[in-house]
């Protein structure tokens, strides 16, 4: 048997760690003495520690850990269907930091030569066009905040299905406008659209007119930064919202390997401010 102070050492686990496991039935000591309260483990709990250890380094928490061990089978199905899971999930983790040391890597470039970390906006250009009327085949719906990936394959899925059936022209690339301010307790209100030439039922008519327009090149974690540019410029100048902001999907994103590709046109319609006519 083996104290739980040279338990400790061995696993480089800590006494108060391992009596919080015993509270949550994680793992047990083998043996209490009833008359001190000294706490053994077994030369087997070893292992079972570091097992404990190498799941908690792959990211699952105690809750799950316990159910795997509960299962006292290391080499079932379902332990490599989690630990595939997990995979994949410290794959995304490992891409994301990536992104963010190579973003990290410019700001840092950008102060050693005296710029802003935030001069990057400086690049985004605004144009105002003018968006010709056009007809719509949408989906409206309310989208909470993470369902949003979910949505877009379901939605864009339904509206080229009709446009397949009903042997309709596409005349533009998928879209989305934005017609709430702000998220609520039902969502974000969401329409999915995709121009199209006829004009039939579950089409309607879409005329933005004046708008400004930027086109993104990149993540589509970078549109926050177009829309800011895009505010700022439109009170620089003297213009505010006249209806839904959108956006443009030029590129299909399961048809490139790279966020790098991705090509995305935002438009904010507007209208010459009251207090600047």
């Amino acid at each position: 048997m083996i104290s739980i102070g040279e338990f400790s050492n061995i696993c480089k686990v800590s006494t108060k760690t391992l009596r919080y496991y015993a509270e949550i039935a994680l793992m047990l000591p083998d043996e209490v003495n009833p008359e001190t309260g000294y706490r053994y483990y077994s030369i087997k709990q070893l292992e079972t520690m570091l097992c404990i250890n190498r799941l908690k380094s792959y990211g699952f928490s105690l809750e799950e850990i316990k159910a795997i061990l509960e299962n006292k089978d290391l080499q079932d199905e379902n332990l490599y269907l989690s630990l595939a899971r997990k995979e994949k999930e410290l794959e995304r983790r490992v891409r994301e930091s990536e992104k963010t040391l190579a973003q990290l890597h410019e700001d840092l470039a950008d102060l050693k030569q005296g710029k802003s970390i935030m001069s990057y906006l400086e690049a985004i250009e605004v144009q105002l066009v003018e968006v010709p009327k056009m007809y719509l085949l949408s989906l409206r719906k309310m989208v909470q905040d993470g369902e949003f990936p979910e949505a877009y394959g379901s939605c864009f899925g339904k509206l080229f299905r009709k446009i397949a059936d009903d042997k309709l022209t596409m005349l533009a690339p998928p879209m989305v406008l934005f017609h709430s301010a702000e998220f609520s307790s039902l969502g974000l209100d969401t329409e999915f659209a995709i121009p199209i030439q006829e004009y039939v039922t579950g089409t309607r008519d879409f005329h933005p007119r004046l708008c400004l327009k930027t086109v993104h090149q990149g993540s589509y974690a970078g549109l926050s930064s177009v829309y800011t540019k895009q505010r700022a410029w439109a009170e620089k100048e003297g213009y505010e919202s006249s209806d839904a902001l959108y956006e443009v999907y030029v590129t299909d994103p399961s048809q490139v390997s790279n966020e790098r590709e991705l090509i995305t046109e935002v438009y904010y319609p507007v209208k010459k401010s009251i207090l600047t006519r």
